[in-house]
């Protein structure tokens, strides 16, 4: 089976997963620096993932991932495929 993602908007670094800019404080601000702590160093791409949900999930930009990744369509993620994060 075959699955085609594709998704919009802009590759640019600015998709840290951070809201509007805003630092982080108190709790989430420790939640984050423990998520990005433990980023694997390789996601296997399931159905319904964008770069945005992968980046924001693992505290890595999109431009980070597009960057490790050149081989990647970052227009379109087949799941089973094999990112590198690291």
């Amino acid at each position: 089976m075959l699955l085609v993602v594709v998704i919009g908007g802009g590759l640019g670094g600015g998709d840290s997963g951070d809201s509007g800019g805003h630092k982080q404080h108190g709790k989430a601000a420790h939640r984050t620096a423990a998520k990005r702590s433990k980023v694997p160093a390789t996601y296997t791409v399931e159905s319904g993932d964008t770069l945005i949900s992968i980046a924001r999930e693992f505290g890595v930009t999109v431009a980070r991932i597009v960057e490790l990744n050149p081989e990647v369509d970052p227009q379109i993620l087949i799941a089973g495929e094999e990112l590198k994060l690291r």
